[in-house]
């Protein structure tokens, strides 16, 4: 294959999970699960199912979603995006907290909002009160709407508007029998309702099957092809593949997009998981085939499609008075207390309670890792007088597992690594004695070992503290935290420890850049 007609999967790569798609015209239209992270929802568009771009997300206002007190990896599961009669559908489910006692005891409700852009603005969303997961769209040929939840693949009948329930969920097709039957898809071929459910669990025993009736309530007959998509090689550089949906071209070739997940250096996903895809062939006897069976591809033939690149920014100088689409605040922001327009050039945080072990820290902005390798940095203005506040660069992935590169005042202005576990914060190294003005903070990843550094110029960098095998920011490497869906982000935040002050952290650029 040569260099100019093939691609590289993972197509969208960092914290990208449990993929959506479809095709407009000659757009194609992903969306993907956030958890707690906010705006709520990325939506992604492409012309050749290769290149990705953010180009909004479903829910942007905190008055239409509260994630204030929602635990890691709560939140925002499994969104569907659909289109019919010139309209964006997009479901999702709310998880909520799980101790039995929020909402009347429910712990999963269904989003519904709809947009006649793909990018949004949408409607506030609807709430569903289905107690599952997963849900999907499907019109079937009298324009009845359906839900298609799991366990299984479960029907529920819509409004025409999608906006109430008219039906308790009946089962179409359980699954094969797997566990975790879930992430369900029904769609109609030459005939045939084909139901898509993904079975084994989320992990690394994670796949695909499919099954099929004459009847959309079946009964399903199972796929002779089973499971149409898993990794069978333990040792393979992508893991975790399954929750899919598959998509047409104008020239009538089929792909599928589906989760995945890269190990690092052992089975811990870092980055979290991620969308691949690959193509679809159909048999004979009308059933389809992903990758020739061969489970997902690390290189692959690129489709048909005229190749459309877009400039990734690598650089966010925060010269804008909006803020760019990488960036997901940790839960909703508190609006008062960041500004892009009080400092023109620079991202201000205001310290404020809520440290970065607690739900209730509001400043934390955040990208996604696209690599298992890469460098982050960021200039700095903070003068911190007060024992508590602090400032910095963060590799997060959740409120009980993250490490932060802090400028602080503790009993002094200083420098501080420190690093949670989920058992609490651990301070590494601290630097005293840190000279007043900007200071440049550093994080270069190499797989597991991340290293830190400052500078008072921005070229003459010292090492501060090297953290080796951190298997705490990944999904698997923390067994007794019981979610762990999201992988790890990087980026900047602000809080005053608890003092209770209030001032202002003004950050000049933060810089990515993959290795």
């Amino acid at each position: 294959m040569s260099e100019q007609n093939v691609y590289h999967n993972p197509v969208h790569r960092g914290f990208f999970p449990d993929p959506s798609i479809i095709r407009v015209g000659e757009d194609y239209y992903m969306v993907n699960s956030t958890f707690q992270y906010f705006p709520a929802i990325a939506i992604s568009h492409s012309r050749d199912l290769v290149n990705w771009e953010v180009i909004g997300h479903a829910i942007t206002s905190n008055d239409d979603l509260d994630l204030s007190n929602i635990p890691d990896s709560h939140g925002i599961w499994a969104p569907d995006i659909s289109y019919h009669d010139g309209k964006f559908y997009i479901f999702a489910t709310l998880r909520l907290n799980g101790d039995g006692t929020r909402n009347n005891n429910v712990l999963r409700r269904q989003l519904m909002m709809v947009s006649d852009q793909p990018e949004g603005p949408y409607s506030r969303p609807v709430c569903l009160e289905i107690d599952d997961i997963d849900p999907s769209h499907f019109i079937d040929d009298d324009g009845t709407h359906y839900m298609v939840i799991a366990a299984g693949a479960q029907l529920v009948r819509l409004s025409d508007d999608c906006t109430q329930v008219l039906s308790e969920p009946i089962v179409a097709w359980p699954g094969t029998g797997e566990r975790c039957p879930e992430g369900p898809h029904i769609f109609k071929k030459d005939g045939y309702y084909y139901a898509m459910v993904a079975e084994g669990g989320t992990g690394y025993g994670h796949g695909i099957n499919v099954g099929r009736s004459k009847s959309l309530y079946g009964p399903y007959e199972p796929s002779p092809y089973n499971p149409v998509m898993r990794q069978q090689d333990p040792s393979a550089p992508i893991q975790r593949a399954g929750h899919g949906k598959l998509v047409q071209t104008p020239e009538g070739d089929w792909w599928m997009v589906y989760l995945c997940g890269r190990p690092n250096q052992g089975n811990y996903t870092t980055i979290g998981r991620e969308t691949a895809i690959d193509p679809v062939t159909w048999t004979e006897d009308g059933w389809f085939i992903v990758n020739e069976g061969k489970g997902p591809s690390t290189t692959q033939i690129a489709p048909n499609l005229p190749a459309h690149p877009y400039e990734k920014n690598t650089k966010d100088d925060f010269n804008e008075s909006k803020l760019g689409l990488m960036w997901q605040w940790v839960r909703n922001p508190d609006n008062s207390a960041w500004s892009l327009t009080e400092r023109p050039g620079h991202m201000r945080l205001w310290t404020r309670d809520g440290q970065l072990f607690e739900r209730r820290a509001k400043n934390t902005l955040l990208k996604r890792e696209e690599e298992l390798s890469y460098i982050a940095s960021t200039k700095l203005e903070f003068n911190p007088t007060k024992d508590g506040e602090q400032a910095g660069l963060t590799c997060y992935y959740s409120t009980a597992t993250y490490a932060r590169w802090s400028l602080c005042y503790e009993q002094g202005r200083k420098l501080m690594l420190v690093i949670n576990r989920n058992h609490g914060e651990e301070v590494i190294t601290t630097i005293e004695e840190v000279s007043e003005g900007p200071i440049y903070l550093k994080v270069e990843v190499e797989k597991l070992t991340r290293s830190f550094y400052y500078s008072v110029d921005g070229e003459s960098w010292i090492l501060g503290g090297q953290l080796e095998s951190c298997i705490y920011l990944c999904d698997e490497g923390v067994p007794d935290d019981p979610k762990r869906h999201t992988g790890t982000l990087v980026g900047i935040y602000a809080n005053n420890g608890g003092c209770g002050s209030r001032i202002a952290a003004d950050f000049d650029y933060f810089y990515y850049e993959n290795r």
